[in-house]
């Protein structure tokens, strides 16, 4: 039944632009969730560039003086050396990647879902497609973010910089922007894009397939309705499985992209993925993949329960149907 212009004016903007009012949905509850977990991201951050063998062929000292060791002294190192604030170093960049990440993939998976896989008429999804839909989305939404993550990691590693008596690179996030462009051109704001699309599938499949999976098997095969115990059980789970699958990725994608590049854009110390992890575990051994593993795995939990119980909430205020 087709809606005439008028009615289709009356209707509530969830309904007239959907997938617009869901990526915008999304982008606000990423930002909260941004917010309030942080610190752990850039005490993650932190960890996992320590001890990086690979620096030992430029001659830098840095990895024989890491003044960090261990997730609670480098987050005390941070504040005392820092300040306090410092450990919302990079947050700005992280907002507006958040924003275009989350809103993409959420977006993404949800049409995957409903229109190309479709669920059956008891509302099952098989976890096959909920697999392939989550990697797909997080591919497709961390492709676009990628020149906000790019700037989100290395302004993290200023504070650092600072510390080893290097000058710093950036004065904020938009000399950032634009002193990676002049650079490296527009290939240059998408260095490292391999292995943060290869993070964004594992993690994704680890969230969101982890999340849509719990949610509607609690709500179709347990007395538990499509509330908040369901929401915060599930996201409790996805938070869990996203830090065990995307830790690894996580590791090199950081190194990748925080590495010094030449004139034009290509890194001086890894020559893809592939040679950084390589490089990471003869020069460093297996585990050093697992760097920084208890704060990512801290901030993910945390952040996957405010995210998705923000997201379901205000999914409910605006008149959009639960995820």
């Amino acid at each position: 039944m087709s809606v005439s212009e008028d009615e289709e004016k009356l209707l509530p903007l969830a309904q007239r632009w959907p997938r617009a009012s869901k990526f915008l949905l999304s982008g606000c509850a990423a930002t909260v969730a941004e917010l309030a977990t942080f610190p752990l991201d850039l005490t993650k951050t932190r960890l996992q560039m320590q001890g990086e063998a690979a620096l030992a062929r430029l001659g830098d000292s840095a990895r024989e003086s890491a003044p960090y060791r261990g997730m609670v002294r480098t987050a005390l190192g941070i504040i005392q050396e820092e300040g306090f604030l410092k450990l919302w170093q990079g947050v700005t960049p992280a907002i507006y990647r958040h924003v275009v990440y989350s809103g993409g993939r959420m977006v993404t998976y949800e049409h995957l879902r409903e229109v190309v896989f479709g669920k059956s008429e008891d509302k099952h999804y098989p976890l096959w497609k909920s697999v392939i839909g989550g990697m797909m989305a997080g591919v497709i939404g961390q492709f676009l973010a990628n020149p906000t993550d790019l700037v989100k990691v290395q302004m993290q590693m200023e504070g650092k910089r600072k510390l080893e008596g290097k000058p710093l690179r950036f004065r904020g996030v938009h000399h950032a922007f634009a002193k990676i462009l002049a650079e490296g051109g527009i290939r240059g704001l998408w260095a490292g894009w391999v292995p943060n699309i290869q993070r964004a599938a594992l993690v994704n499949m680890g969230d969101l397939t982890t999340y849509d999976t719990v949610k509607h098997y609690l709500v179709l095969n347990t007395p538990l309705e499509d509330n908040i115990m369901t929401h915060g059980l599930s996201s409790l789970c996805s938070g869990l499985v996203a830090s065990i699958l995307g830790t690894p990725a996580d590791v090199i994608k950081s190194r990748i992209m925080n590495q010094p590049r030449d004139k034009q854009g290509r890194g001086l110390l890894y020559k893809s993925s592939t040679d950084c992890l390589i490089q990471a575990v003869q020069g460093e051994g297996f585990m050093s993949l697992y760097k920084g593993f208890l704060p990512s795995w801290l901030r993910m939990t945390p952040w996957s329960l405010v995210f998705w119980l923000t997201y379901e909430k205000i999914r409910e205020m605006s008149g959009v149907s639960p995820f």
